[in-house]
Order: C-alpha cells, then structure tokens, then sequence
C-alpha cells in the first residue's frame, strides 16, 4: 500500500527569520506561535502542510550538510496547488510586491498554469492551478 503520511513539515534555511516571516505574511500565510521562537517558526500552507522557516545556526544543527545558498543553487521547487488562474497571480504579484524575484514567466497549459517566484532567501516557490475535470477526462 506504501507510505501515508499525514502531514508534511518542509524546514527551510532562512537567513532573518523576522523579514521572512514579513515576507510570507505580506502574502497572506498565517503562523503557528504555538512553534515559533527566535530560532524558527512554522508558516502554514493548510491543515496537513507546514514550511518551518529555521535560522540557519538553527538549521545546521539537524544536518550535517552544507547549507546551499539558494541564489545560486536549486536545492528544491516547492510547489504549491491553489484553487484558480487568478489566485496564481494573486499570490505571485503579493510575493514580487514582498521583495521576492521572478523565477519564471506564467505558463498556461490550457489544464495547468504556473507561475513561480524567489522568496528573500532565492527559495523558489511555484503556484499552480490544475483544472481536475479536465485531467480525469484525459
């Protein structure tokens, strides 16, 4: 049957945790103070998807590994489904507005757009709206 989870906790290295959290929440993700401290907090995506947003010192001390810097190296696409085209464009605009970069021009695929931004840490995050109908009809 395979692996089901419940809930996902992605960590991410983030240089200043209060201008990220600045950042995400000007475009519009709420926070669990329940999780947060000086050294981390957990943004909310939905009830089972959580991005803990971890200084980097703090970070390091669950790996061994080097941080990369993400400006420079992809180290993950975190993509992200929404419920329609405008939302994408919502979110994307709210997150150039914040202080984030352009990864890449919208793509439409008639079923599927996507538009993916850099939030201040050179995280790429892509948005997403699928049309259901039209995947199941295919």
């Amino acid at each position: 049957m395979g692996v089901q989870a419940e809930k996902i906790f992605v960590n991410l290295p983030v240089k200043d945790l209060n201008k990220s959290v600045d950042f995400f929440s000007k475009i519009g993700f709420e926070f669990n103070a329940q999780f947060t401290d000086e050294n981390a907090t957990c943004m909310v995506i939905s009830d089972h998807i959580f991005v803990m947003l971890l200084v980097e010192d703090y970070f390091k001390d669950f790996t061994k590994k080097e941080i990369p810097d993400a400006t420079k190296n992809s180290e993950v696409i975190l993509a992200i489904s929404v419920e329609s085209k405008g939302k994408v464009d919502e979110l994307v605009d709210r997150a150039l507005a914040a202080g984030g970069k352009a990864s890449s021009d919208p793509v439409d695929h008639g079923f599927m757009y996507q538009w993916s931004f850099q939030d201040i840490d050179g995280h790429q995050w892509e948005l997403c709206y699928m049309d259901d109908s039209a995947v199941h009809q295919a």
